[in-house]
């Protein structure tokens, strides 16, 4: 994966986005924590996060370091117990879960390491689904999105026929169906073999130069060197 280029300087700056370029995405202060019994775990502590539109960012980090409830509160499946989120201007956060679901369906793709389909669908009617579910006319028919990434003669398959690589291009496919502002990614290679994880990657690249914000949580050696920047969570924390 080739990262679209950036200016250095931009690069370097661990949260904010390129000066002049209103952010694709903007997170304020969020903290989240659970408790379970007596005991209280603060998943999040602070985290702040600007992203460009066209910008490739990696969140590494120890297992257990808050990553993925990140993720879940930047797409808006899960809601921050303190901040804010804002996609494309619009605030996901603290929301009905209806008005967050509507406007993650226009805004944001999500794609995990897997269950990114529902079995009983072909491919093609995965994308479909997610299409209607943002109730607008769509850009780009399933059968280019998914010749897009490789799977043209796959439109009619369905997810349990599929290799791994084809199941995350495909996967792919779908979380970019709405072309959203933003991309959110958890560990969407770890189960991939380093030929097919350049693959997938070098799609996401593609989606950024289209000017999609693209954010990946992964322990990847892989992802953190394509990124434009790599931001490392340690105990909720931006280290």
């Amino acid at each position: 994966m080739t990262a679209p280029e950036l200016d250095p300087a931009d690069a370097a700056s661990t949260c904010p986005a390129p000066d002049g370029i209103a952010p694709a995405l903007a997170a304020q202060s969020l903290y989240r924590f659970f408790r379970v019994g007596e005991e209280e775990t603060l998943a999040l502590q602070g985290v702040s996060l600007t992203v460009a539109p066209g910008e490739v960012v990696a969140v590494v980090g120890p297992s257990g370091s808050g990553k993925s409830t990140l993720l879940a509160c930047l797409a808006g499946l899960d809601e921050p117990d303190g901040g804010t989120v804002s996609v494309g201007g619009q605030r996901i956060s603290h929301r009905p879960e209806q008005e967050r679901a509507q406007l993650r369906a226009r805004t944001v793709g999500v794609l995990f390491q897997s269950d990114n389909l529902i079995e009983h669908l072909t491919l093609a009617a995965n994308v479909t689904l997610v299409q209607q579910l943002a109730g607008r006319a769509p850009r780009r028919a399933p059968a280019e999105l998914l010749a897009a990434v490789g799977l043209a003669g796959r439109a009619q398959a369905r997810p349990g026929t599929l290799s791994g690589g084809e199941a995350a291009r495909a996967g792919l496919a779908v979380a970019l169906a709405n072309d959203p502002a933003v991309l959110l990614a958890d560990e969407p290679t770890g189960e991939l073999d380093t030929a097919t994880e350049a693959v997938v990657l070098d799609l996401m690249a593609d989606a950024a130069r289209r000017g999609t914000a693209v954010i990946v949580a992964s322990h990847s050696p892989a992802v953190a060197a394509a990124a434009h920047r790599v931001i490392t969570l340690a105990d909720g924390r931006i280290s």
